[in-house]
């Protein structure tokens, strides 16, 4: 069975009023507020893994365009933030341990070793 939602939302900023209808396609009904969890759960995952992308790797801004480079960039790009989020030695945000590790080898080392 395939079923048709639509998710209305409306969000007000100041005196302005936004009104935005989402369209889903789902495989079984389920209740109202099991749904909107489910949506929530799914856009709380995708907005922190594109934020970190976006502001960490400035994945918006590549011009990367032909053959399969722009799949290939995306998995290096998830592979190095899955290493630089297990490091814990620094402190520091995503983007900060990047340029750690391009201005120490010892820390690149210790990053492309796996033993964090």
């Amino acid at each position: 069975m395939t079923v048709h939602l639509v998710v209305e939302s409306e969000r007000h900023e100041g005196d302005k009023i936004t009104i935005e209808r989402r369209y889903f396609i789902a495989s079984h009904l389920c209740s109202a507020m099991k749904f909107m969890e489910s949506v929530r759960a799914h856009w709380s995952v995708e907005n922190s893994l594109h934020w970190c992308l976006d502001i960490g790797f400035r994945e918006d801004e590549s011009r990367i365009r032909k053959d399969h480079g722009p799949e290939n960039m995306a998995i290096f790009r998830q592979m190095s933030l899955n290493m630089l989020k297990q490091e814990k030695t620094e402190k520091v945000g995503i983007y900060t341990k990047r340029l750690l590790a391009s201005a120490s080898d010892a820390y690149l080392e210790l990053l492309l070793s796996g033993q964090i």
